[in-house]
């Protein structure tokens, strides 16, 4: 046992010695650290671990102590927009003051992102615009490399043809149809409208949730879905971008096809989300207490200003920055509506009656905000504003009180009744002359003539209303050329080329067509029952009325009809829900040109003559074609079958006792009626 006791001592002894791993003399460690444990490493903590929902604002004002409070209820305030704010911390110096940046912990980190999104270049004031990032992202821009190495070239893509609509040698337009096919799932088809039968271009499943828009040119079509909205072009109609807003009902073009804005509702109100188109980029965005579908942005015909209505006030942004104009809004008290001229960057907007001043329609030059025009305006209980779509004119509806009268016992003003009043100003004419047409009937609706100098008013009762046509020149008053009595219509769709205008009734489905250059001789009167729209292609060549299945359930689709009312298809679409021709960018001709097209017409008239006659040659030769083919197919089928019954004659011959009948005249074959009971019924007769 002792000798045992000591062999474990020994062993023990031995456990005991530790070994020695320290580096020999002159040894050289070639091996990193991030080779040996690249994988421990990764997993190391970060000083960034946590912070996800944590932001950085910089460029916040320096204050003294006594300001810090105001200043945290200012920026707190403008931050919880997008979140809550957990937790705010102001950094300041020995004195107090603070460092001119904060930190901002929201609840987590899909707040914190939003508001990154949102006010990064926010500007507070003329001097202070917010720059924020996010906490994480101060370790991604830890690891710049110090030596800049150029990008990588990237293979070229061919991009989409967006103009390819435009290069069509007859100049077809083309429309697309949508129709429901589920809930949610809207089948959209692309068509040309192409003579004597419509090409079809594309059609395309599931397409859209709802429903199509056009661009004002016609470059893009514009989808809706859940997670937001895409445009697609070119000639296959690929997709060219998406926007991602969840939950987007309308959207709206610049007049240039340089910013898309979507809108749609949130729990605060709705957001409105203005986009770079070629980018994607969000540019600007706003919180709307309302969540109306009417546009809250205006825009000028050239895209360089969009602007909006505030309190007794109009915000001016200017493009690309969507800064405020000059930092400041144009102080209006009182101000009601306004409206952008369609060539012109001058705003038009009204004032109401205020503590017996009266209304005013004012015109403000921009960007100098130089008043160009005033007038004032008496009783007026409400002003509507319409642009001539050259910019030569201006119309303003002035709905007003006939008559004040205040009771001498409780000092309460009755009304007497309304009467109607166009203002009209002259654009183009020194110092803006102001006229005016009064009319004492109910007004239903008013349209200006796309191109040329008339404009329409239907007056009266819907039942038998009355549609006047005037006439405005140079120096002269309006003119009343023409009135036609006792219509029934509602709305008025003026040709885009102006003289042809459809008076339409779309409660019960009537239109008319009238030529206004033609003694307004009413060409055709067509009915649609229930059509609840009509759309004019670019041209002004075809008009086309639809029933829409928003509307109705049965008889759903649309008819084409050419300007003077003849009409040329009817379509039966089940589900139908829209139909939209697609827009033509201006013509890039000048008015000495088209004068001059327009004076020589009779020389292109024997071409187009001539290209009629040879697509109808070419469609009875189509024609001829497909009945030559299907005579050939028939033919076929005949020979066919008569080699069959050759072929069976055998089997007949054993069937009928080895006797021919194929050879029987049929004049040698008596006839012979065997009558036998059926059926036997008994009925009594009380």
């Amino acid at each position: 046992m002792a000798k045992k006791k000591s062999e474990d001592a020994t062993n023990d002894q031995d456990y005991e010695e530790e070994p020695n791993f320290e580096d020999p003399e002159g040894f050289v460690d070639d091996i990193s650290d991030e080779e040996l444990l690249a994988d421990k490493l990764a997993q190391r903590p970060s000083e960034a671990d946590g912070v996800e929902n944590v932001v950085v604002v910089d460029n916040i004002p320096k204050v003294e102590p006594k300001k810090l409070e105001k200043l945290q209820n200012i920026i707190n305030k403008t931050f919880s927009n997008y979140g809550e704010i957990v937790n705010s911390v102001y950094p300041v110096d020995e004195n107090g003051n603070t460092k001119g940046y904060a930190f901002m912990e929201f609840r987590n980190q899909q707040q914190a992102e939003e508001a990154v999104r949102n006010l990064n270049n926010y500007r507070l004031d003329k001097v202070h615009t917010f720059i924020v990032n996010l906490f994480t992202d101060f370790q991604k821009y830890d690891h710049i490399p110090e030596k800049w190495e150029p990008p990588t070239p990237q293979p070229f893509k061919m991009q989409n043809d967006l103009y390819s609509f435009l290069l069509d040698p007859d100049a077809y337009d083309q429309y697309c149809v949508a129709a429901e096919t589920s809930p949610n799932s809207v089948q959209v088809g692309f068509w040309q409208n192409t003579l004597p039968e419509p090409t079809d271009l594309e059609t395309r499943e599931s397409f859209t949730d709802t429903f199509v828009k056009w661009s004002p040119l016609g470059t893009y079509c514009v989808t809706f879905h859940k997670p937001g909205v895409a445009i697609w072009g070119g000639s296959k109609f690929q997709r060219i971008q998406r926007f991602p807003h969840p939950g987007t009902q309308f959207v709206e073009f610049s007049p240039c096809e340089n910013y898309l804005v979507t809108y749609g509702p949130t729990p605060t109100g709705q957001k409105v989300v203005i986009w770079d188109i070629r980018s994607g980029a969000e540019k600007r965005s706003f919180i709307a207490e309302d969540v109306s579908m009417f546009s809250m942005f205006r825009w000028s015909h050239d895209d360089k200003y969009v602007a909006r209505l505030g309190e007794s006030s109009i915000h001016i942004y200017e493009t690309p920055s969507f800064y405020l104009l000059d930092k400041r809004s144009i102080k209006v008290p009182g101000i009601r509506g306004f409206s952008w001229s369609p060539t012109d960057n001058i705003i038009a907007y009204w004032v109401e009656e205020q503590n017996q001043i009266p209304a005013r329609v004012t015109l403000l030059e921009i960007p100098k905000r130089r008043e160009i025009r005033n007038k004032n305006l008496f009783h007026v209980a409400d002003c509507k504003l319409h642009w001539q779509k050259s910019g030569d004119y201006l119309c303003v509806k002035v709905d007003r009180y006939s008559k004040l009268k205040k009771d001498k016992k409780d000092s309460d003003v009755k009304f007497l009744g309304m009467f109607y009043n166009f203002e009209i100003f002259h654009m183009r004419e020194k110092e803006i002359p102001v006229d005016s047409v009064e009319i004492r009937e109910l007004i239903l609706a008013f349209a200006w003539e796309p191109v040329g100098n008339k404009f329409a008013i239907i007056h009266g009762e819907t039942s038998n209303s009355n549609v006047s046509f005037y006439e405005v020149n140079n120096g002269v008053k309006p003119s009343l050329v023409k009135k036609l009595e006792k219509k029934s219509c509602t709305h008025l769709f003026w040709s885009p080329r102006g003289q042809f205008i459809v008076m339409a009734n779309l409660t019960m489905g009537t239109f008319e067509f009238v030529d206004t250059n033609n003694n307004f001789v009413i060409t055709a009167s067509p009915d649609h029952f229930r059509a609840s729209e009509v759309e004019w292609d670019p041209t002004g060549r075809y008009v086309v009325t639809g029933v829409s299945s928003w509307k109705v359930k049965e008889d759903t689709g649309f008819n084409m009809y050419t300007f003077q009312g003849r009409i040329i298809r009817r379509s039966l679409l089940k589900n139908f829900v829209q139909f939209l021709w697609r827009p033509r960018p201006p013509t890039l001709l000048s008015e000495e040109e088209i004068k001059e097209i327009r004076k020589n017409l009779k020389k292109y008239y024997y071409i187009f003559e001539q290209k009629d006659r040879m697509r109808m040659t070419r469609a009875s030769k189509e024609l001829l074609e497909k009945r030559a083919q299907l005579c050939e197919q028939f033919t076929e089928y005949r020979n066919k079958r008569i080699a069959e019954w050759k072929d069976q004659k055998v089997r007949r011959m054993q069937l009928r006792n080895h006797f021919d009948t194929d050879s029987l005249d049929t004049e040698e074959v008596d006839e012979e009626i065997i009558e036998f009971l059926v059926k036997e019924e008994i009925t009594v007769l009380e």
